[in-house]
């Protein structure tokens, strides 16, 4: 499939070397130079967004700074999604919505079941954490899937691939239009009210470019395959751009203080309880409609996995940055674990395979 060789070289080549042992570390280093080569084996978006949570800790963007930081990120969402536009194949695109038996219960899974699972948690958490945080995992629940993660680990698990690659892909141009819809829905619209202003914004923002890259893709495609390594970069600094400002607001808004000890503490539980019911679930469905192994295995991680290049561009437009920051929160974290989730999991069903 044209698609996979790009992904592979953007971005899960970075996140397949995060999967080695710690053991090759060695230990005749000692404890800085060990924890430094540690660092460099965490996936490079992870390092970033973690770059990105300490700068906004230790400068935020604020006053005129924030609109200006505001700006820079509406143009690195315009670039990311255009370039998402110009990289993904209509050919793969319209192979993909063949494989309708994987693809419609997987529309279903990420936009139904795990919006539900949000619009519990929501519920649940808004005793024991700040609203706005609690409503992130409304908003984590009704995200699309990953491409890149999901489909390292797809193929490090002797899953299909190329359903993987499609099919996260397929999930991320339906988020653009289903999850600002669906979480509008759950909430009753607290805190985003979708009118003409936020539709405008959207389509300006988020489906312009990306139908430009759709219309422009036999031109630029070459152009773009020609360097990976750039293009990579500039996907990556869109979004810890877009994080960077949403988190600002979050400080501003005082989250660490708003968070205590016993708030985090509840807060690593529910999204620890959203990992166990969004791999469980997924791979549940998968065996009860009788997929096979291998696609099974893509339903599992495409339909658990939640896409930090979606959520954090989105929630600079669908809310303030003040309250995006907060609601981002339990997206930042569950970001983070299901990548520690998935290594072990991959790692066990390629062992099965084998």
């Amino acid at each position: 499939m044209s698609l996979w060789p790009q992904f592979w070289k953007l971005n899960c080549g970075k996140c397949l070397t995060s999967l080695r042992p710690v053991s090759t570390l060695g230990t005749q280093a000692g404890k800085g130079g060990a924890m430094l080569k540690l660092l460099t084996r965490v996936d490079l978006m992870v390092r970033m967004l973690i770059l990105a949570i300490i700068l906004a800790t230790v400068l935020p963007a604020t006053g005129s700074a924030r609109e200006a930081a505001q700006f820079v990120s509406n143009i690195g969402i315009f670039v990311l999604f255009f370039l998402n536009g110009v990289r993904l194949s209509r050919g793969d695109v319209a192979n993909g919505i063949g494989n309708w038996r994987l693809l419609v219960p997987l529309v279903l899974w990420c936009f139904g079941a795990m919006a539900l699972a949000g619009w519990c948690l929501w519920g649940l958490s808004a005793a024991v954490l700040p609203s706005l945080v609690a409503l992130g995992f409304l908003y984590l629940g009704v995200l699309p899937s990953t491409v890149q993660s999901a489909t390292a680990y797809t193929s490090l698990a002797g899953g299909n691939v190329a359903s993987s690659v499609v099919s996260a892909a397929l999930l991320n141009i339906l988020g653009v239009f289903v999850s600002a819809a669906v979480f509008a829905w759950f909430s009753g619209g607290t805190t985003v009210h979708l009118g003409p202003e936020g539709l405008i914004k959207i389509f300006t923002i988020l489906l312009l470019p990306f139908a430009l890259g759709q219309i422009l893709q036999s031109r630029l495609k070459g152009l773009l395959a020609s360097h990976p390594q750039l293009i990579g970069w500039m996907d990556r600094i869109a979004i810890a751009i877009a994080v960077y400002v949403a988190f600002s607001g979050a400080v501003e808004q005082d989250l660490w203080r708003r968070l205590n000890m016993e708030a985090w503490s509840w807060l690593i539980i529910l999204i620890a309880f959203t990992l166990l019911f969004a791999f469980v679930g997924a791979w549940m469905l998968s065996r009860a409609i009788r997929l096979s192994k291998g696609d099974s295995i893509s339903f599992t991680f495409a339909g658990a996995h939640k896409s930090i290049a979606m959520g954090a561009p989105l929630a600079l437009v669908m809310f303030s940055a003040d309250d995006a920051g907060l609601i981002l929160v339990p997206l930042l974290i569950y970001h983070l674990l299901q990548l520690v989730v998935s290594a072990p999991l991959a790692n066990y069903w390629a062992t099965r395979q084998n």
